[in-house]
């Protein structure tokens, strides 16, 4: 029954489970702390470089041209969803530990996963071309536009958005992206040549960055500091928000009129939300000290949106229709 189960759960749902019991059993502590951060620094600017070589320049020229279907998706990314992500973070304030309230409004304002958002985008019937280039430009934006849409939401006092901070930022995610952007002519062909190994290298950095992050939330004693009530908040507060990603995403796509397969890949899109850019830009902008509590809505969101995701594909692709 294990074995039959198994293969049918998404790699990173599984990454990610082993990274949370690694940190659970084994956190990362005292001189060995620092070795973790250093390793995960350098597993982001890999993970960044990477995409940097993998997106092609002309992919993102051609995206920019659909502006009936990125500037609402934009607009939904980052403002519905993280004015979303306000409320719910106001609504358990007081009911669960103050550093996962905040959690919900950086989960707002995350930008779309790129790999499961295309992925069920494709087994839905969808546009995965224009789910791609979606994907990656919500990514690219997320960089510049998560920190100060979550200190403008949040209020300043609630992280320090300062110089240091972007330059972090810059450091680490924009950096080894325009170099993999600058280096495609040399690189790019061996990334395509091995998706696989590419696909594992990304994981693994995101696996890293959960692992440290994780490893200060058990050191702050999460799982003390969460009953059975507060988890059933939180769970609460992540039903009601994957219900309004997914129902108000497809609802706007159809008031937008777009075709029915852009309308597949406009929902999926703008639900989804990434552990890829998320884990790192908590690590930058709280420290793992505080990242991994704010990472808990996060971690949780991102594997209900996958469990949600595989039946709604399967009924959207046997409802789609040839001609459309």
């Amino acid at each position: 029954m294990r074995a039959s189960i198994l293969p049918r759960i998404d790699p990173m749902v599984r990454l990610l489970v082993v990274a949370i019991l690694l940190a659970t059993l084994l956190p990362a502590a005292g001189a060995g702390k620092a070795v973790a951060q250093a390793v995960s620094s350098l597993a982001i600017f890999l993970l960044f470089f990477l995409n940097g070589l993998r997106l092609a320049r002309g992919d993102v020229l051609k995206g920019l041209g659909q502006g009936r279907f990125l500037l609402p998706l934009v607009a939904w990314c980052f403002g519905a969803m993280a004015l979303a992500g306000l409320a719910l973070s106001r609504l358990v304030d007081g009911h669960v530990p103050g550093e996962i309230a905040i959690g919900f409004l950086f989960l707002g304002t995350l930008a779309s996963t790129v790999q499961s958002a295309t992925a069920y985008t494709s087994l839905a019937g969808g546009n995965v071309a224009a789910s791609v280039v979606a994907a990656a430009l919500l990514n690219i934006l997320g960089v510049f536009v998560t920190a100060p849409l979550f200190a403008l939401l949040g209020g300043f006092a609630t992280v320090d958005v300062g110089w240091g901070a972007l330059g972090r930022i810059l450091a680490l995610l924009v950096l080894p992206f325009v170099l993999g952007q600058a280096l495609q002519g040399l690189g790019r062909a061996w990334v395509t040549g091995h998706p696989r190994l590419v696909t594992w290298l990304d994981r693994a950095a995101i696996a890293i960055a959960v692992y440290v992050a994780f490893s200060a939330a058990v050191e702050q004693g999460i799982w003390q500091a969460l009953g059975t009530w507060q988890w059933i908040v939180v769970g609460a507060a992540l039903a009601g928000l994957l219900l309004f990603a997914f129902g108000g995403g497809w609802l706007l796509g159809g008031a937008l009129r777009l075709p029915r397969a852009t309308r597949i890949s406009f929902m999926f899109a703008g639900a989804h939300k990434s552990v890829v850019s998320g884990a790192p830009i908590a690590l930058i902008l709280f420290g793992a000290e505080r990242a991994g509590l704010i990472l808990v809505p996060l971690l949780a969101y991102h594997l209900f949106q996958l469990i949600v995701s595989v039946p709604l594909a399967t009924r959207l692709a046997m409802r789609s229709r040839p001609s459309e």
